[in-house]
């Protein structure tokens, strides 16, 4: 039986400036563990600030926000920040690694915030998820002298080393060729079948949406389509 990773409910939020302006009027769904889903929209629609909301880095909005059963609404930015890393990982269309360290230690950096591990199983676990995404032959490589398509895998490494339950994407794929953005699907693909991770992308990309097992579209503020691809 599916469990219920994430819940949103009657997710509202408005923008202040310059004027004030309704930019989400009571969005709800739920996901499931191990679900990978697109949400698509045109630019404008609400989509991106939706991803903020889900990924806690927002709390200024109306409605109630669980993941993994646990009530997110109303935590201190301390008490989320936590959660965050222990239980969410983020890729985004900018990789956003820092240049003057080494792939291996870019994504070893969230492991040892979170202080769970000492840093010599840290390290291996950081190699562990370098060989996941291919990169582990780049891992002493300074990130400054990957590729673009290498250093979106990097950062994908990193957004899994604490083992997320869910994986917040925001056009992940958004600055790759086709054949780049084919390995980052297929990475994410293998990531839900075979560790029951969940996987919420915001995309434009309707190759990378169709492959997923959901589409949400939505269209000024309000989910208007949400259907599964197969």
């Amino acid at each position: 039986m599916s469990t219920t990773v994430l819940r949103a409910q009657n997710i509202i939020k408005y923008f202040t400036e310059p004027e004030k302006f309704q930019v989400l009027k009571g969005v709800e769904f739920e996901v499931m563990k191990g679900e990978f889903l697109s949400i698509i929209g045109k630019s404008g629609c609400g989509k991106s600030t939706l991803l903020y909301i889900l990924s806690t880095m927002d709390t200024d909005y109306e409605g109630l926000l669980d993941i993994r059963g646990e009530r997110l609404t109303g935590k201190t930015q301390n008490e989320l920040a936590a959660f965050r890393n222990e239980h969410l990982g983020f890729v985004f269309q900018f990789h956003y690694l820092l240049p003057e360290f080494s792939a291996l230690r870019n994504v070893m950096l969230p492991a040892l915030k979170l202080g769970k591990y000492a840093p010599q199983e840290i390290e291996e676990r950081a190699m562990d998820k370098l060989r996941l995404v291919d990169m582990h032959s780049f891992a002493l490589k300074f990130a400054s002298k990957l590729s673009g398509g290498q250093q979106q895998r990097v950062a994908i490494a990193r957004a899994l080393i604490n083992d997320p339950d869910v994986i917040m994407c925001d056009e992940p794929t958004g600055n790759l060729d086709k054949a780049n953005s084919q390995k980052v699907y297929e990475i994410f693909r293998r990531l839900t079948r075979e560790n029951g991770q969940t996987i919420i992308a915001v995309t434009h990309d309707p190759d990378f949406a169709n492959g997923c097992d959901r589409i949400i579209e939505m269209e000024d503020g309000k989910i208007v389509n949400a259907s599964h691809t197969k």
